[in-house]
Formats: structure tokens, sequence, C-alpha cells
């Protein structure tokens, strides 16, 4: 009997234990949370980030693009300079160094008997002075023309692109087109060339890229109302600078040389409008884009030439052929596929590169 009684009293001390337990662990609700498990990390103020300043990419210099063309040159520069002395041999080499670099045998003919003379008078003794009497030479030649690119202030250019089909014209322009917005130029750009499918398509992703404005037709119509259209928006835009893709074309082609004069004539209704013609040679082509370029030169008279694709070849002497041949001056040349790499001739830089 003691026995259940004591059990009932200790039953009924756990009983009231747990609920006293059970009142003590409810909370107000004023009361402080009760402390977590787990420990939550202080707040850590973030850094703020810090962008790295852009740095400008300094434009290519001729020297490093011109791999071909120098290796070339340089191998026989290399030779030359071994010369003790000024022989038959030497003017030999010297000649055939200036054609297989494509400086074509009529300018190559020029350059060595004008480079004799000029040993004769200022009596040059080692290949070493006589390299250099070239390289100068060469530098002059190429300074006789008009490098700069017409553009009036105040006036509506027109730079003109023609040339056969390949040699990089559409990008040419996009090219040209975003180095000018980037100036602060207002740039119109006119999708002329109707007939390649694409075409439109490819100069309106520069354009947008650009920053530049568009006017194009319907594919397959006639480029001669797309250019006339073309100005008139250039005029109502306001634009400083009008950049016109025209179709590519074979120079042995007389109907297509025949649209392009008419292309031509439309943008001189504006009167002191159209600035440049500009014609588009691959430089990989060699002697063949001097006879492109005078084909198109009797058609539209050209007034400067891009030389694309400079930097994939080792025929760098076509600059002085087209010069030398049609007096047309290299005004831009293009040594890379990137934006930067399309850059103003500098003659004096070329020949530097060429007979380094």
């Amino acid at each position: 009997m003691i026995l259940v009684v004591l059990i009932a009293v200790l039953a009924a001390a756990v009983i009231v234990a747990g609920f006293v337990g059970i009142v003590r662990t409810r909370r107000r609700p004023d009361a402080e949370p009760a402390p977590s498990a787990v420990t939550a990390e202080p707040a850590v103020a973030e850094e703020p980030v810090v962008v790295a300043p852009v740095k400008e990419v300094a434009p290519p210099r001729l020297r490093d693009r011109l791999g071909k063309a120098r290796a070339l040159v340089g191998g026989y520069l290399a030779e030359l300079r071994l010369r003790a002395a000024i022989d038959d041999q030497v003017w030999d080499e010297l000649e055939e160094m200036l054609i297989v670099a494509d400086v074509g045998v009529s300018m190559t003919a020029t350059l060595l008997d004008d480079l004799r003379a000029q040993a004769r008078e200022q009596a040059i003794a080692s290949a070493d002075a006589l390299i250099d009497a070239l390289r100068a030479d060469v530098a002059e030649r190429l300074r006789s023309g008009d490098q700069a690119l017409a553009q009036v202030p105040g006036d509506r250019n027109v730079w003109m692109f023609v040339g056969v089909n390949g040699t990089g014209k559409t990008t040419t322009i996009g090219k040209v087109a975003e180095a000018a917005v980037a100036d602060g130029a207002s740039v119109v750009l006119i999708a002329a060339d109707t007939f390649r499918a694409a075409a439109a398509d490819q100069l309106g992703v520069w354009a947008e890229r650009a920053g530049a404005q568009l006017v194009r037709g319907q594919e397959g119509a006639d480029p001669g109302s797309v250019v006339f259209d073309g100005m008139d928006a250039a005029a109502g835009r306001d634009a400083s600078l009008v950049l016109v893709d025209t179709a590519g074309r074979l120079h042995t082609k007389v109907n297509l040389m025949e649209e392009l004069k008419k292309l031509r004539r439309i943008v001189d209704r504006t009167p002191g409008a159209l600035k440049e013609v500009l014609l588009v040679i691959d430089a990989t082509t060699g002697q063949n884009g001097l006879a492109q370029a005078r084909q198109f030169s009797e058609a539209v008279d050209v007034t400067g030439v891009v030389l694309t694709k400079l930097d994939g070849t080792a025929k760098g002497g076509i600059v002085l052929a087209i010069q030398h041949e049609l007096g047309i001056p290299v005004k831009l040349v293009g040594v890379g596929e990137g934006v930067g790499d399309l850059l103003e001739f500098d003659p004096d830089e070329f020949a530097g590169a060429l007979f380094a």
C-alpha cells in the first residue's frame, strides 16, 4: 500500500514539473527571441567594385602588319648588305626584289635608273647607303599624291566606294563609318548594291553597330533610284558624311561600268557633294589590281585607292605601281579584321617598314 502511494506521489511530481516547464517556456509577445543554435555571421559591408579605366589601344604599326612583304624583301636586303661593293650582281638582285614584290616592270626600271644616277652623283659606295637611298626615293614618290581623304567642314561630303567582288568593299565602308561616327560625324550609308542578296543586310549591321543611318531599297531595285533617295534622305537628315556602297562588278563588263557612271552623275547633281571615289583593291591580287584601277579610273575618275588585306600578301609593291602608272594615291590600307586595322596610309611608314 505504501509502495502504491509512493508511485502515485512520484507520478504527480513529474506531471507538475512538466507543466511548470511548459509555462516557463511560453513567450510573451514582447519577449526577446530565444538564442538560435546557429549563430548568424555579422554583416560585412561590400567593398565598392573598382572598374579599371579602359586603356586606349594604339593603332597597329605597318611595320608589325607587313610580315609577309617584309619577309620577302628582307631576305634580299640581308644578302645585299653583305656585299662589299656595288657591282652588277647587286643591281640584278635589287631588280629581282622589286619585281617579286610586285612593284611592276615599268616602275622597277624607273626606280633603278634614278638610283643609278643618284649613286654616281653622290658617290654611293656601300649597299647599306644604296638601300637607304632607295627607301627615301620610294617614300618621296608615294608622297607625291594627296593621301588625305577629302572632307570639307560644312559641306555634305560624299564618298563613293567602287571595286570588283570580294575586295572587302562593304566591310571597309562599315569601318570608315564607325571611325567617322566616333569622331562626331553624322553618317548616312547608302546601300546601292541591290544585286547581292546579303549586301544591304551586311551594311545594315555595320550601320547599327556604328550608330549611322541606313538608306536601302528592295532587293533587285534600280541602284540609281536608291542613290537618289539616299542623297535626298542625307539632305533631310543634315548628314555630314555619306558613304555609298555600289555593287561589285568586273572591270571588264562595259554595261556595269556604264551603270557606275550613272550613279556618279546622280551624286554629282548635288553641287560640291562628291568628294571621293574610292577604289577598293585586294592587295593579294597584285598586278591584276593595277588593271582594275585603270578601268575604274577611266569610268568614274577614281580619286583614291583603299588597299585591303595588305597584311596577308608579300605583294606590297602594288602601292608603288598604282601611283606610278595612274597617279592615284593610296589613301587607306587594311591590315587586319578589326575596325582599328583600317589605317590612313603613311608613305614614310610604309617605305620604312618595307625596306627596314
